[in-house]
């Protein structure tokens, strides 16, 4: 699997000894690689039925995320891989504490805002544009008319 198509809950990192098993990753991509959220629903069931008693851990921690980890099939497809993983936040965070980290500390919450446009207008930190960029105004506008 690619560094940045991590799924931001994974069953590696979720407290388990077997976690790391082949056979539960398999089954754990099963939910967050379906082809759509009715099908990760029947995996996440399938999954919780045969990891319970062997890797409590790992389903409690499933379970503690809920609904939350299927909310990117909501989504245009093409957004997915973007909307499951947490590399792109993951790196800006790196970077960010890096450098407050030389300063010790920043005087207000305006300096810390500077520092962190400053480092990605500089081009020192660079994000990758988000797969399906074009489209998302038009999602927000749509989940926005939903809750409202």
């Amino acid at each position: 699997m690619d560094v940045d198509d991590r799924p931001a809950l994974s069953a590696e990192n979720a407290g388990s000894q077997r976690s790391g098993d082949p056979e539960i990753r398999g089954d754990f991509h099963r939910i967050v690689y379906a082809a759509n959220a009715e099908a990760a629903r029947a995996a996440y069931a399938t999954f919780e039925r045969t990891w319970a008693k062997r890797c409590a851990g790992v389903v409690a921690s499933l379970r503690e995320g809920g609904d939350e980890l299927l909310t990117f099939f909501s989504f245009p497809k093409v957004q997915w891989k973007t909307l499951r993983t947490t590399n792109t936040i993951g790196r800006l965070h790196e970077e960010f504490r890096r450098r407050v980290k030389t300063q010790g500390s920043l005087p207000s919450e305006d300096a810390a805002l500077v520092l962190l446009f400053s480092l990605v207008a500089s081009g020192q930190i660079k994000l990758r544009r988000i797969d399906g960029w074009r489209k998302i105004a038009t999602v927000l506008s749509q989940h926005t008319a939903v809750a409202a």
